[in-house]
This record gives structure tokens, sequence and C-alpha cells, in this order.
């Protein structure tokens, strides 16, 4: 059986990326997943001085989890228009270890915020990114105003819902 890793850019303790990941994960028919959280791979501010200490274990870790798998369901915080701090940090360091992370592997690519926008703009700097990075970006998702349309663990929204439905299929179906 295949199996996913989700997870949020997002080191929030109430992370509603982490969230809509773990929902999004849930509408997986036919895949073993498995949800991760950022906080369990915590690491210093990369620098070129640090990375001559050596790569973090929490990175080598996680390095190795990305390869164990055989996709992504991604859901990116947005601050200021792009990464969270601490994500972005992580995948510098990803990045150091191999700089094809995601090892041209299908990704389901989400944001979600509180606003209106949805995450649309670290969305956007993640789809010209990430394959770079070895993503297969699939498909990809947003959803606005989270806490008017995401409620007891599900989208409320039957449209954003059947949406979000179809693009887990259409992810799946290439794993």
């Amino acid at each position: 059986m295949k199996k996913i890793l989700a997870f949020a850019g997002s080191t929030s303790s109430t992370s509603i990326n982490k969230k809509l990941a773990t929902y999004a994960a849930s509408l997986l028919n036919d895949t073993e997943f498995e949800v991760i959280d950022m906080n369990d791979y915590n690491v210093p501010l990369f620098s070129e001085d640090e990375e001559k200490n050596g790569f973090p274990n929490a990175i080598k870790e996680l390095a190795k989890k990305l390869h164990s798998v055989d996709g992504f369901i991604v859901s990116l915080a947005e601050h200021n228009g792009s990464y969270a701090a601490a994500y972005k940090n992580t995948t510098d360091w990803l990045s150091r270890v191999e700089r094809n992370m995601f090892n041209g592997k299908p990704m389901l690519l989400m944001a979600t915020s509180p606003g209106g926008r949805g995450g649309v703009g670290v969305l956007a700097a993640a789809k010209a990114y990430y394959p770079h990075a070895g993503a297969q970006v699939v498909e990809d998702f947003s959803l606005p105003k989270f806490y008017d349309n995401f409620q007891e663990g599900r989208i409320t929204e039957e449209e954003l819902n059947e949406t979000l439905k179809t693009k887990v299929v259409n992810f799946e179906s290439v794993l």
C-alpha cells in the first residue's frame, strides 16, 4: 500500500494548516498516511558556519522520512506573503542534505489562512520553488477564511469541500 506524509509548514501548536493537511489526508481512500509536526524537527538557524558542524540529527531524520514515502500533502502557513520562518529554515537545511528533497514524488500543495486570500502568496511561492526541490505538484488548493469554512475537523462550505475531495482523488491517482 502506498504511503504519504502530511504536514504543515508551521510550528504553531494550533496550526490551521496542520488541521487542513490532516483533513485532506483523511480523504485518501487506498493510501496510508502519517501526519508529522514540524516542532519535532527543531533545528538551529541555518548558516554556512552552522553547517560546518554537520547536519542536525532532526534534519537527517526528516530527510530519511521524506525518502520513505510515496508522496506528500503539504499545507503552508503564510507569513507576510511567504513561508513561515521556522519552516523556511527547515527547508534550507533539507536542501543542503539533498537539493532534490522531495525526490520527484507527487504532492498536493495547499494553504489556508483566516483571511479571504487563503494563503495564495505562499502557495504561489511554493508552486514556483517546489519543482526545483523535487516535488511533482499534482494539485494545489487554497482555503480562504479558515474559521468560517472549517469546523469540527472538516471543510463546511460544500463547494470548497467537493473541490478538495476531487483534488485528493487526482493526487491519489498518481501515487
